[in-house]
């Protein structure tokens, strides 16, 4: 089960496809964002939601809500995956698994990364939590609707 709406989101910080370290509470200070966890680069249903995430980019954007992508593949992989898809959002290597268990998105003794997406308000409190392990393109449509009824 992933975290519940009015949580606060755990800190946390991850190598990012940046060349830095994304530190969510310095990089999103007293901003909203978009944390999608995803199981691996280059698979079907994740290149899907990369994608769908990358096509309404400029709705969360114009919003000042960030979006990052969280899976265990590498910075190496993760750069190969932004730059074929054109991806305008920074991805981060969890490789240990830590920060996805940390956001009960991790599948218990498989240690795969399931397919959840939360929206943080400002505060970094959950606004919005999406588990879809199959429907990705569904993602980016509650993100969308959830960031429509709080704003």
């Amino acid at each position: 089960m992933p975290l519940k709406v009015h949580q606060s989101a755990p800190d946390f910080t991850l190598p990012s496809t940046s060349g830095q370290h994304f530190k969510l509470s310095r990089d999103l200070a007293n901003q909203p964002g978009i944390i999608y966890f995803y199981p691996k680069d280059f698979t079907p249903g994740c290149t899907q939601e990369a994608c769908s995430f990358r096509n309404s980019f400029s709705f969360f954007r114009d919003l000042n809500i960030t979006v990052v992508g969280i899976s265990r593949d590498s910075i190496d992989s993760h750069q190969k995956f932004k730059g074929q898809y054109r991806l305008p959002f920074e991805l981060l290597s969890d490789s240990d698994g830590k920060v996805a268990k940390a956001y009960d998105a991790l599948v218990p003794f498989l240690k795969v990364v399931r397919r959840v997406t939360y929206l943080l308000d400002a505060n970094h409190k959950i606004a919005a939590v999406y588990e879809n392990m199959f429907g990705a393109e569904k993602h980016i449509q509650q993100m969308i609707a959830s960031v429509k009824k709080t704003s």
